[in-house]
Formats: structure tokens, sequence, C-alpha cells
């Protein structure tokens, strides 16, 4: 996301931007909470996820190195009913909310890029919602797994299926039967909470038309050249 910006705006980010690590399953923050950051992901990725009354949670989305962490603080709130937890454990840049928001509010590129995410980030939303509730269980872990991988520097997720569980908001006996499939087509590899993607292109043509969808409105919306 960073890179879709001018250069001299960057540039003058650079004293704002706190390079820190994130551990995984690190709660960045919770429902109904205060905001005092924004996190751009560099090499880690965070869940956001929906939590009811009782305790159960869904993922909505995930944002990795193409996005921001906390963006509600700038859409006129200063907390978000969704839950942020580190789903892969990595490095990310962290900014004071404060000057996020003056930033939104005055600097143009600022706020035409934050809208365009936040466009894009609400299709990924929408998508999983309509995933969830249309396709199979193995298409739904394929499109949660080339989304993820499209975020990371490398094909190896670390995480139980007892967390994939929770992030899909489904049994994890049924996790754990979809990722046996996949292992047996040949697909993954999965090893004491490490998955190995083998054959992305066999991850893809058995997912849904959902991954390609999503993947197609961030590269409309957050294209590296609008920095140029």
């Amino acid at each position: 996301m960073l890179a879709c910006l001018p250069g001299k705006i960057r540039t003058l980010w650079e004293p704002h931007l706190k390079q820190v690590d994130l551990e995984l399953g690190q709660v960045i923050y919770e429902a109904e909470s205060y905001l005092p950051w924004v996190y751009f992901p560099l090499t880690s990725i965070v869940s956001l996820l929906y939590v009811l009354e009782n305790g159960a949670s869904a993922e909505i989305a995930i944002v990795g190195n193409e996005g921001m962490v906390g963006f509600a603080l700038v859409m006129g709130g200063n907390t978000t009913p969704s839950r942020a937890v580190v789903q892969s454990a990595g490095k990310a840049l962290r900014m004071d909310a404060r000057f996020m928001k003056h930033e939104f509010q005055l600097v143009p590129p600022v706020l035409h890029l934050i809208l365009r995410y936040t466009q894009a980030l609400m299709t990924q939303m929408a998508q999983t919602a309509v995933c969830n509730r249309h396709h199979y269980l193995d298409q739904q872990i394929c499109r949660w797994r080339l989304i993820s991988i499209d975020r990371l520097e490398s094909n190896e997720l670390v995480m139980t299926q007892e967390l994939i569980a929770n992030m899909l908001g489904v049994r994890r006996e049924g996790v754990t039967d979809a990722a046996g499939r996949l292992q047996d087509a040949g697909l993954i590899k999965y090893s004491r909470g490490h998955i190995t993607v083998l054959d992305r292109a066999g991850l893809e043509r058995r997912t849904c038309e959902c991954y390609q969808s999503v993947r197609k409105e961030y590269a409309r919306l957050l294209p590296h050249q609008i920095a140029t």
C-alpha cells in the first residue's frame, strides 16, 4: 500500500513509521476499543474477526502487505466492531493514529489511496460472506490459503487447524477432513501446524470464483503505477 504513494509523501512519512514485530496470535486491537495505532504489515498477516456475544468468531477479511490495519479510524470513528489478530507472525510498520488522521484529512493522495483500499477491503468482506454461504468448505479453504500466501514471501503458512476453524467459523473436524483431501490430491502438505502449498495452480483450479474476484479488485484499485 505504501508503494502506491508518491515518493515525496513516503519520505515525509519515514520519521513517523516504526518497524515492529508481530507475534502469532497477538491481538492488535479488540472490538470497540480505541485504536491508538495503524499498522502496515510487511511480512505478517492480520485477520479481522467479528466476535459474537457468546465468544464465537469468524474471519471477515485478511490484511497483509497490500493494506493497512485500522482503516476504521480514518473513516469517522475511533473504534471498530471487529478484532484484529495476527494470523502469520512477521514485521509491520506502525504509525500514530493521530498523524494518519491528519494526513487523511489534509493530503489528497492519502485520502484517495485509503478510499480505494477501503473499497477493495469491502469487496473482500462481501465476497467472504458470499463464499461462506454458498461454497463448499474445500473451496473456502483453498480461497483462504491463496489469499494468505499472496501476502507472504513464501508458500508456507504456520497455523493450526484449530485456528483455521476459528477463522472460518466452522468445526475443526471439517477443516481436518478438508485438509486431508487437499493433501491427498498433492496440493498442500500439512505437518505440525505448518502448511506448505505444493501446487498453487491446482489450488486455483479447486477454489471458487471468489478468489479471482477479490484479486482483480485489489489489482484494479491498488496498482503500484499510481505512485508515479
